[in-house]
């Protein structure tokens, strides 16, 4: 069996995803989804001329003054009245300008005495100095943020002050996670002499905890076949991930659990070191994905597409890691034909892989602070040339 390139591989994934029914969501608990639908601005921002500084509304007409301060004006409190020739108003950050007024004198370059304002400096350079026009960030109707996109704190926080108090986005992502083998048991337990402590179900929770996701936890599978058709049978998730039992030996069960359950696998094994025996396919309405169970490997296939999967199930216009340039840090080796992600350290731009790359150690994995991306085939390259990298830390 040819091994599927990784780019196909995402593409048929993604083309398994169902789409989600949408909710509103009120800004406050909508950090980090993404917008279903578009958002405008239900009103203009600012509302009118405001002052950009602490000073003296004025008409710039009137300089170099003097001028008799009429009134004041604050951040909620505008003066209601209209200034003429020769007239001042005390105004502050933010506050409406006057009716009349079309620059602020900063009050480090006034001096007053009672009503009686007089320049102190050079004053505004011209009308609209100083002052911060009605509709200088948005206007009513402008488009602010568009579908698909990750509502970051700053979105939110223009999303309120155009006027929005919710935005609609897809529900949760409800993703069920099981690890499989007769040789783990759950961290920190005692071991017996076969035994290994579960490790990727950790690591995966982790993983997906700083995204929109509700997590059933299956925990461990044993290497019986009935025992996993049952538990994947009775699943009703958005996505089943699974970590081991997906290469060939007799004790990798996935593909046959997953097959009489009810899954139709789309495919299996690519062209990725680490992770070649990874599997997908769909269970009724859910999406499956088999993962290898080293925890290298693992962590590979869940950045690659676990992590876009779900992305793109919460709406992600964007839902793939992007490769970002980096300068190698020592010589790499020619490539092999699978597409190979690196583990390595990074500072200041350099890229320094590790000297061991066993898809088994995970501490390797730990200390890395990104993916060197080797393309199939790839000629040697000398120390100091370009390489692009995946960031994980």
């Amino acid at each position: 069996m040819s091994l599927l390139p990784v780019a196909e591989a995402q593409a048929r994934l993604l083309a398994l995803l169902p789409l989600l029914a949408t909710e509103p969501v009120a800004l406050r608990d909508a950090a980090g989804r993404w917008a279903a639908e578009p958002l405008a601005a239900l009103r203009t921002q600012p509302a009118s001329d405001l002052s950009a500084m602490d000073g003296y509304a004025i008409r710039h007409a009137d300089l170099p003054g003097p001028w008799r301060v009429v009134g004041e004006s604050a951040a909620g409190h505008r003066f209601d009245g209209a200034i003429t020739a020769g007239d001042a108003v005390r105004i502050f950050t933010g506050a409406a300008m006057p009716s009349g007024a079309d620059c602020v004198l900063v009050q480090e370059e006034a001096r007053r005495d009672g009503a009686v304002l007089t320049l102190a400096g050079d004053g505004p350079r011209g009308p609209g100095g100083n002052v911060r026009r009605r509709g200088l960030d948005f206007s009513c109707g402008d488009p602010l943020v568009a579908v698909g996109e990750q509502l970051t704190p700053q979105l939110l926080g223009l999303a309120a002050v155009a006027g929005h108090a919710q935005v609609e986005v897809r529900r949760r992502v409800c993703v069920a996670v099981a690890a499989t083998g007769d040789e783990l048991v759950a961290p920190g337990s005692d071991l017996g002499p076969d035994q290994l402590p579960e490790s990727n179900g950790v690591m995966l929770s982790a993983m997906l905890a700083a995204l929109p996701v509700d997590i059933v936890d299956l925990g461990i599978l044993p290497d019986r076949l009935e025992v996993m058709v049952e538990a994947f049978a009775g699943i009703d998730a958005d996505m089943l991930v699974t970590t081991g039992g997906a290469s060939v030996g007799d004790h990798d069960l996935i593909c046959p659990a997953l097959t009489a359950a009810g899954a139709e696998i789309d495919f299996w094994r690519i062209a990725l070191r680490p992770g070649k025996p990874m599997l997908a396919g769909r269970m009724r309405d859910t999406v499956v994905l088999g993962l290898p169970g080293n925890p290298v490997s693992a962590f590979v296939t869940a950045h690659l597409f676990v992590l876009p999967m779900v992305r793109a199930l919460g709406g992600a216009a964007m839902p793939w890691p992007t490769p970002v340039p980096a300068v190698a840090g020592s010589a790499l080796p020619a490539n092999g034909d699978r597409l190979d992600y690196m583990r390595a350290t990074l500072a200041d731009g350099v890229a320094t892989p590790a000297d061991a790359q066993d898809s088994s150690m995970l501490r390797t994995l730990a200390r890395a602070q990104c993916l060197i991306v080797r393309q199939p085939h790839a000629p040697p390259m000398a120390k100091g040339e370009r390489v692009d990298i995946l960031p994980i830390a």
